[in-house]
Formats: structure tokens, C-alpha cells, sequence
């Protein structure tokens, strides 16, 4: 079967993926392991302030305008994650050769798996808060609900971002390869 060919929008993405003025953000697992963290912190703010200001009448705008000025650095950390990644989940699958198909596969199945432990988990909680006889469940459920999806959503992005190799690393395996 024949991969269909790129198109404009595919060789644009795979330019813009593939671009290395970045890679001082990313060029070392510490880096990358870093900026993981930080967009899952930045999440989460973003996440408890939405949370914050949504549901509630009468409160202040400052939360609304937090989560604005907190998306910049969510998506530059995004930007790095994903060019630490060579844009493997932001690809489509036409443009990404054997290897990074193998490896796409391999962050979906192990955040696939790492999502499934959460849902367990945050369903296990309802059902003790339940059992318990603490506040109702359906006051926990929405927000909870949210932050699962939100998780599910970004998993395969951190996943990616940890299990990345530097590239000196890649490059001496395929060497490696070629000398064996």
C-alpha cells in the first residue's frame, strides 16, 4: 500500500516541526523534563482557575485575565515539547517515517495507560467521598470530570516529551546499527 503524498500543509508542518532554533529549550532530557513540568503546572493553574472563576457569580475578572496571560507560556511550552518531538503527534501519520510511527504508537499506548490508572483513581475517589458520607458526589463530579478530559487530552503530549532521546543519543544508536 502506498502512503499518499504530502501535501502543502503537510511539508509546512514537517518544516515547522523539524526546526531547530528552539532546541536550546529542549536539547537535554533535564531541559525537556523541565518544560514537561512546567506545562503541567501551567495547566494545572489554568485549569484551577477556570475552575475559580467559571462556576461563581459576582467574582472578579482577575482569574479570567491570569489564565489569558498564563496561556503564552502554556504554548510556548507546548512549542517545545513539540520540537523536542520532531511534531510527532502533531503530524499527520503520511508524513512521519517507520520509525516515528513506532514511537507514536508507543506514547499512545503508555499515556493510554497512564490515563486509564487516573480515571480509575478519580473514579475510586467519587465512590469513597460517597461511601464516606462527605459532600455529594456530583459537587466534585464536574470539575473532576474536566480535568480528567484535560489530562486525557495532554498525556500523549508529556509522555512524548519525557520519553524523547537527545539527539546525540539517536544518532549513535543509528550509528551503532550501521557499524553492526
Amino acid at each position: 500500500m502506498t502512503t499518499p503524498p504530502l501535501t502543502r500543509y503537510d511539508r509546512s508542518m514537517l518544516r515547522l516541526m523539524n526546526d531547530r532554533r528552539a532546541m536550546p529549550l529542549y536539547a537535554t532530557a533535564t531541559r525537556r523534563r523541565s518544560v514537561v513540568a512546567a506545562h503541567l503546572a501551567l495547566t494545572a493553574a489554568i485549569g484551577a482557575l477556570m475552575a475559580y472563576a467559571l462556576p461563581a457569580d459576582g467574582r472578579p475578572v482577575w482569574p479570567l485575565v491570569a489564565v489569558v496571560v498564563l496561556l503564552l507560556p502554556w504554548m510556548v511550552a507546548t512549542g517545545a515539547i513539540n520540537g523536542a518531538t520532531r511534531g510527532l503527534l502533531e503530524l499527520r501519520e503520511r508524513a512521519l517515517d517507520e520509525r516515528q510511527s513506532e514511537e507514536r504508537a508507543r506514547v499512545q499506548a503508555r499515556a493510554h495507560r497512564v490515563t486509564t490508572l487516573l480515571l480509575a483513581t478519580a473514579a475510586a475517589a467519587l465512590l469513597i467521598v460517597q461511601l464516606t458520607g462527605g459532600a455529594s458526589p456530583k459537587t466534585y463530579a464536574g470539575p473532576l470530570l474536566l480535568a480528567v478530559l484535560a489530562v486525557h487530552w495532554l498525556m500523549p503530549l508529556w509522555v512524548a516529551g519525557l520519553m524523547v532521546r537527545d539527539e546525540s543519543a539517536e544518532e549513535d544508536e543509528e550509528d551503532g546499527h550501521l557499524a553492526a
